[in-house]
């Protein structure tokens, strides 16, 4: 998450291969009976959640501390996660970009069915600064993105929308990945998409509210209400934070809705001491648990043209 939030060795394709040939396999692939949209949304362990983050930690600790653009280390990252989709049964794909001269990729991950012109796309940023391993920011957005897609495979979910995940390179630099998907999409292909939720910061310690993506100028209205109902729900305060500062600025300068929230900006953002120590793992379940708990619900909301 770049600081301007709230009011390198270069990695080629080659290496990102065989990184992804050398992952091991992150979790198995023991789907559920298909459960139909409009079932009641399951709630995520914690230690599923957080096994994620411990996994990226490693990844940092093996590569040189971060996990930033263009480095060996996001190159794990990216397969780490990508490994586990697959096995779960996702589409994946691999997208690449060039940023000052670095070559980049955002991993995109479909899920089969659901309406194909009404696309539920759910994403965060996988890189780190270069100062720090990145835990919180971003891989705690990044876990709960990761966990809440497994948890669709798991459940066997059939939504009515169709459901994309997507996880972004070079946000640090200036949001450069989501930036450039964003850019190459055809005039179809964005309206195509209902809403793009961003998490960024899920598990910040000290967090005593939620900070809810407010965009009812572009139409993310159901999303942000979603939100905001689920969290009252359950006591947790929130607070409106404008479209701005992460990924979800990519999409509503396209006029794309967008919705989503953050716990805050950390004691350590951008610095060595962004680790696991920096993550709260009751703010990081309470994060996953609301975003399967909106996701189900926007997956099972009949598609209006």
């Amino acid at each position: 998450m770049p600081r301007r939030i709230l009011s390198r060795p270069a990695v080629g394709a080659l290496g990102l291969a065989l990184v992804l040939s050398a992952v091991p396999a992150a979790v198995a692939d023991t789907r559920a009976p298909a459960a139909p949209a409009g079932t009641a949304a399951p709630t995520v362990p914690e230690q599923r959640v957080m096994s994620h983050l411990r996994a990226l930690q490693r990844i940092a600790d093996r590569n040189g501390g971060n996990r930033a653009h263009g480095t060996k280390g996001y190159a794990a990252s990216v397969a780490y996660v990508r490994r586990a989709l697959d096995r779960a049964g996702f589409r994946t794909a691999l997208v690449p970009f060039v940023h000052d001269g670095v070559p980049g990729h955002n991993l995109i991950a479909d899920w089969p069915g659901g309406d194909p012109d009404h696309v539920l796309l759910t994403g965060a940023h996988l890189d780190s600064v270069a100062e720090g391993p990145g835990i919180n920011d971003n891989g705690s957005g990044s876990a709960a993105v990761l966990a809440a897609a497994l948890q669709v495979a798991e459940s066997g979910l059939r939504p009515e929308r169709h459901l994309r995940f997507a996880w972004w390179g070079a946000e640090e630099p200036g949001l450069i990945g989501s930036a450039d998907y964003v850019k190459k999409l055809s005039a179809t292909e964005r309206r195509r998409i209902d809403v793009y939720l961003n998490f960024d910061q899920t598990g910040s310690r000290n967090t005593d509210k939620w900070l809810v993506v407010h965009d009812d100028e572009h139409g993310g209205t159901e999303a942000r209400q979603a939100f905001e109902e689920w969290f009252a729900a359950r006591g947790v305060p929130t607070f409106e934070i404008g479209v701005g500062g992460s990924d979800h600025e990519s999409f509503g300068d396209a006029g794309i809705p967008s919705s989503g929230f953050s716990t805050g900006i950390s004691d350590c953002i951008h610095e060595a001491c962004d680790d696991l120590a920096n993550v709260d793992p009751r703010a990081e379940k309470t994060s996953t648990d609301a975003l399967v708990g909106v996701l189900w619900k926007l997956a099972a909301a009949t598609p209006r043209n």
